[in-house]
């Protein structure tokens, strides 16, 4: 496992409202990928960055459940995954420092190419549920990443190009730091909110306190947990940009404009998003 930690993609969960979830993103002026079909049994959507993307994950109503840990966890930011160019090695690494949960599988989905269906494939490796409890934390080893960066993905109307911060509330922020640098062999910086380096992208881990401070009402639920997925920070070209588009939305999606961006409270699916310059 390379000690060069990235950041590979964040995952909101919307259980079995994926209709509701593809028309709220893109009122929001993302471009999303064609509905995908996992062979595990889930389906998703992709708003497709420069290095990262965020993931729209969930399951087609009716039919056997294949993927309980999806139903079972919370609407929203519940997943955060790392990128890995050997998911055995990887394992390796969280059997070692106690942090290991399943062992790697492989999974993949067909893409609409112009010569014909192909099978992206995956292969993930995941942290045990215990250790983090904000949610699940895995990562990744792309074996086909041209299916998944592709140009006609990355261009959006909202002008989002990368994730620049992940939002961790914790109890305790530094000791939840210490955790994630042990994951991910990067020393966090120390400071009044403790950070982690993922590539282009930072963990930001806030206190409940420091949380409400920096996004007021608009906070996502803790429901009593220790931790929580608190918002996710995109870079885009014009912030302002994005109230404009709030106005025509299918739904209302409270806001506010500060600072050098605008933050948006997603109430279905309890989700925090921020676009800053």
């Amino acid at each position: 496992m390379t000690s060069a930690a990235q950041l590979d993609h964040v995952v909101i969960n919307v259980r079995q409202e994926m209709d509701r979830g593809e028309a709220l993103f893109a009122a929001l002026g993302f471009s999303l990928t064609p509905r995908g079909y996992h062979t595990l049994g889930s389906i998703n959507h992709l708003m497709m960055f420069q290095t990262d993307y965020l993931e729209l994950i969930g399951m087609p109503t009716g039919g056997e459940v294949q993927r309980p840990e999806i139903t079972s966890a919370p609407l929203g930011l519940t997943g955060l995954v790392f990128k890995t160019a050997d998911v055995d090695a990887t394992f390796a690494h969280l059997e070692k420092i106690g942090m290991a949960g399943e062992p790697p599988k492989a999974f993949s989905r067909p893409v609409e190419m112009p010569g014909g269906a192909r099978d992206a494939r995956f292969r993930t490796v995941t942290v045990r549920g215990d250790v983090f409890p904000a949610g699940r934390v895995y990562f990744c080893e792309h074996g086909t990443p041209e299916l998944v960066w592709r140009p006609e993905w990355q261009d959006h109307a909202n002008g989002a190009r990368d994730i620049a911060e992940f939002v961790i509330v914790h109890d305790d922020p530094a000791a939840e730091a210490e955790r994630y640098g042990q994951l991910l062999q990067t020393a966090p910086a120390v400071g009044e909110a403790p950070t982690v380096n993922v590539g282009a992208a930072e963990l930001v881990i806030l206190s409940p306190g420091q949380y409400a401070e920096r996004y007021g009402d608009l906070c996502a639920e803790t429901a009593g947990r220790a931790g929580i997925f608190g918002a996710l920070v995109m870079r885009c070209a014009d912030p302002a940009a994005i109230a404009d588009r709030l106005a025509t939305a299918p739904e209302e999606l409270p806001h506010r404009a500060g600072g050098n961006g605008v933050a948006v409270r997603v109430p279905a699916f309890d989700s925090v998003l921020e676009f800053v310059g």
